[in-house]
């Protein structure tokens, strides 16, 4: 490849694992709780249109971001309520909470279709790789809070106790259901700021199911992070480049379907997936996808 090439590339890989790393680091907090959320393609878009609207009513991105965010972690409620409140199935709920993102963003976008906004402006500090916005250049600060906060404060002990052992937890004195609130709560937020940055930041338009699937990548990433958020960054920039480069190719007029290439990322995760999935089975926390009933 060209080194004009591999600078697209490169610069693609940052802007469009952004959102994608944002979305994969709610769902490790959520998954450390104990919670697997198969709907956060629907807190991504919620979160898109909302920061959409807001900024195209207000003139304001950071209003907007700010709101897309909040969106994503009130949206999220729902969710917690349903698995965790009235204990239902969290793949089904997560499927539900999914296709109710779908329609009922597609439903408040309906008057933005088409609109066009400048997006979030970007902080030149050098040269390619340091012209971004504030989200992109926040990303790999937050994945090292997550971290922190996981692995060095009594909040993220409490938080892998529940997601281990929900019922020693409540033994030991813990609320399972307050933590894993806590933890969805913060992953909508995670969430509905990947969304809303995809719109105000990558597309700077909104389109009905922008998201493509990138709640579902994220979900993947994480198993590939071993639950880990440090790790996530490294699975963020292989599909964001992977993004990137199908691009560049159908820019540049390569001879190949553009269908076959707009397939690449997604190929290249269910590949990661085959070549680590077994070696990483045991990372996942315990308790992962189970109702605790121990609070009856």
């Amino acid at each position: 490849m060209s080194a004009t090439l591999v600078e697209s590339v490169l610069l693609g890989a940052v802007v469009a694992g952004t959102p994608v790393l944002y979305a994969t680091l709610g769902e490790v907090v959520g998954e450390r709780a104990g919670i697997v959320n198969l709907g956060l393609e629907g807190v991504m878009l919620m979160g898109a249109v909302v920061g959409f609207a807001t900024t195209v009513q207000t003139g304001n991105t950071i209003l907007g971001a700010a709101a897309g965010a909040l969106a994503g972690a009130v949206f999220n409620m729902i969710f917690g309520y349903l698995v965790i409140s009235r204990r239902a199935n969290q793949l089904a709920s997560g499927l539900a909470l999914m296709f109710c993102g779908v329609g009922a963003s597609a439903l408040l976008g309906a008057p933005y279709i088409g609109s066009r906004i400048e997006g979030i402006n970007e902080i030149k500090i050098g040269p390619m790789l340091f012209a971004h916005d504030l989200i992109v250049y926040l990303a790999i600060p937050t994945a090292i809070v997550i971290w922190w906060a996981l692995f060095s404060t009594r909040w993220g002990l409490r938080l892998r106790a529940v997601g281990e052992n929900p019922t020693a937890a409540f033994a030991a004195g813990l609320n399972p259901a307050t933590v894993q609130y806590q933890a969805l709560f913060l992953a909508g937020l995670l969430g509905g700021l990947a969304g809303a940055h995809l719109s105000l930041g990558v597309t700077k338009t909104w389109a009905e199911w922008m998201t493509a699937g990138r709640g579902f990548i994220a979900v993947a990433l994480v198993i590939f992070s071993r639950w880990h958020p440090l790790t996530a960054i490294v699975g963020a920039l292989l599909f964001g480049g992977a993004v990137a480069f199908q691009l560049q190719m159908q820019a540049r007029g390569v001879p190949v379907s553009s269908f076959l290439l707009d397939m690449l990322p997604y190929l290249l995760s269910l590949g990661v997936l085959v070549l680590w999935g077994r070696a990483r089975r045991h990372a996942a926390p315990a308790s992962l996808g189970r109702v605790f009933q121990g609070t009856e």
